[in-house]
């Protein structure tokens, strides 16, 4: 008895989705619930497990082909060769035509940008270059055993995201021993490593690091040529649509966010002991722009055809950069939220958008986008406004720096915690004076810092 295996819905807008890599081969064995192949949709990559048990009979739909949701993937049967023919139909239940969408676009921002801090720098990814392309085979069911061979559960896959991370850390892959399947090293396993007590060994190398020059890491795409993914596409698609049907512009503020670098200090131990989260800067930027949008209706809408839909909540979308591609998971009526609730939304939601867990629907719904660009030491860029959203807010670097503070008795020099907040907009509906309105209004809340009342601890 063979079963076909089709492309199960994943969300309510995602219709088709393209083959990214098997992770079996014709002539495999497979267990129910058991990854099998890896699937790029416009809004989420993700492996699609065995429905069922047995031996992979047939693969119908090959590595970078698309296939609409219902299509059938391959057959799973016992593995004797009986298998009969499978029906290219399509699941009755996804037949019919989905709504639009009005989704939260991802966001391009110049220099990659995620959120969250974390432990360790995520620099731009190195990632690994392509295998050498499979000639399709005649027969439907020819394995395609080059691509197989480095699928997820081979434990020596590493992504370049855990390889980069080891680099960072100074970990060595080669004596791990991975958690993931097929003994697969993960990103959690390189955390531990590097958290351990420090050897003596790794004492006596610190002197040699400071003496010799800092050694740039080669990426492995240099001189190669690779397909672009189906998300990068997206991307490069939507931001093009963007730039042309949209007029943008970009204002920029200095904000100095002392006041709020001294909270943090001072409330660290108990947020991370009631939350679980660390405190940064990024939840007092989240509520300072979702609670300045509420007088500022022009910022969180979008134009439909000649008409302006005024949006009645504020659901803030923000960028997290994955080995994958910048994806904009959303935090919906942030301005009713406080500073803890926002803080663990930011963890969970870009933990899981990075280790491909995110729900397609968690990526929909964005009426206003933040992009943390000084996480990777930017002191500000013009970030792109991707529609139906007609403004987002790029903030910069904190960083301590001399500038001259006023005050009743006089003029002065101090030391300050500040960082430039750089808001893009679309001209057609937002103009100069609307952008200046609500930078100064966000700039007043975050210098003011009286988010005593709103951490939620």
């Amino acid at each position: 008895m063979s079963e076909n295996v089709v492309l199960p819905a994943l969300g309510e807008s995602v219709t088709e989705g393209t083959v990214t890599r098997w992770l079996k081969k014709v002539g495999d064995t497979v267990a129910v619930d058991e990854p099998l192949v890896e699937v790029s949709t416009d809004k989420v990559d993700t492996e699609i497990p065995s429905p069922f048990a047995g031996v992979v009979e047939q693969i119908l739909v090959q590595e970078d082909e698309t296939v609409e949701v219902g299509g059938v993937l391959a057959v799973i049967g016992s593995g004797d060769g009986s298998a009969a023919p499978a029906a290219p139909a399509t699941q009755e239940p996804v037949a019919e035509a989905p709504a639009p969408v009005v989704e939260a676009p991802v966001v391009e921002a110049p220099a990659a940008a995620p959120v969250v801090e974390t432990p360790a720098p995520a620099a731009a990814p190195v990632y690994v270059p392509p295998t050498a392309p499979v000639a399709p085979a005649a027969p439907v069911a020819a394995p395609v055993a080059p691509v197989a061979q480095t699928h997820s559960t081979d434990p020596g896959y590493v992504t370049p995201l855990v390889r980069k991370l080891a680099s960072e850390t100074g970990v060595d892959l080669s004596g791990l021993n991975g958690t993931g399947v097929g003994g697969r090293i993960r990103k959690d396993d390189v955390i531990a490593a590097a958290s351990a007590p420090a050897s003596a060994a790794a004492a006596s190398v610190a002197p040699a690091v400071s003496t010799s020059a800092v050694q740039v890491e080669a990426s492995a795409l240099r001189g190669t040529t690779e397909s672009m993914s189906r998300l990068r596409k997206v991307l490069a698609e939507r931001a093009v649509a963007s730039m042309q049907q949209s007029a943008q512009l970009t204002t920029v503020v200095e904000v100095d966010v002392t006041k709020i670098a001294a909270m943090r200090a001072k409330v660290q131990p108990a947020f991370v002991a009631a939350t679980g989260t660390k405190l940064n800067f990024m939840p007092f930027f989240t509520l300072a722009a979702a609670e300045a949008l509420k007088a500022h209706p022009k910022l969180n809408a979008s134009i439909d055809g000649e008409n302006i839909v005024y949006h009645a909540s504020e659901n803030i979308s923000f960028a997290v950069d994955t080995e994958r591609g910048l994806l904009t998971p959303v935090i919906r009526d942030a301005s009713t939220l406080n500073i803890a609730q926002i803080a663990q939304q930011i963890a969970d939601l870009a933990s899981r958008t990075r280790e491909n867990k995110l729900k397609p629907d968690e990526l929909g719904g964005g009426t206003f986008t933040l992009t943390n660009t000084g996480s990777r030491g930017a002191l500000f860029d013009t970030p792109v406004v991707f529609l139906p959203q007609v403004a987002i807010l790029g903030t910069g670097v904190v960083s301590k720096r001399a500038v001259v503070v006023s005050t009743p008795e006089g003029d002065s020099i101090a030391v300050r915690s500040m960082v430039y907040l750089a808001l893009s907009y679309d001209h057609r509906l937002v103009d100069g004076a609307d952008a200046s309105r609500y930078l100064v209004d966000v700039k007043n809340r975050l210098e003011e810092a009286n988010f005593e009342p709103n951490l939620g601890i």
